[in-house]
């Protein structure tokens, strides 16, 4: 069983592996940050499996609700600088999309 030290500790590399995909969005690199998103999801599966059993102290508390607070704000700029490339990329696969039914409609090739 873990004790609150532990569980700091985990809300800690939490913190640390979403200050890394900040870093990735900020550079651009998707891979890096789909690795990292994904131990981040490793991690925060742990927290949820243990941290229910854990009493943490008042200073514990506090150090918590403040790694909150930073993992928040670093998913809230991730996602500033995810989402434009991501409403691009959907208005590119729907306008290929409805370039395809109207081809097929048609039965031309719309490259050519």
């Amino acid at each position: 069983m873990m004790d609150g030290a532990e569980v700091i500790s985990l809300y800690e590399s939490v913190a640390d592996l979403t200050d890394q995909m900040l870093a990735a969005a900020r550079e651009e690199d998707w891979n890096l940050l789909s690795k990292l998103e994904a131990d981040c999801a490793h991690v925060v599966g742990v927290l949820k499996e243990t941290e229910g059993a854990v009493t943490l102290t008042d200073d514990r508390r506090e150090r918590k609700v403040k790694i909150l607070k930073k993992i928040l704000a670093d998913d809230r700029d991730i996602r500033n600088l995810t989402d434009p490339g991501l409403k691009k990329l959907a208005a590119l696969i729907h306008n290929t999309s409805t370039e395809r039914k109207i081809a097929s409609a048609y039965g031309v090739n719309p490259r050519g």
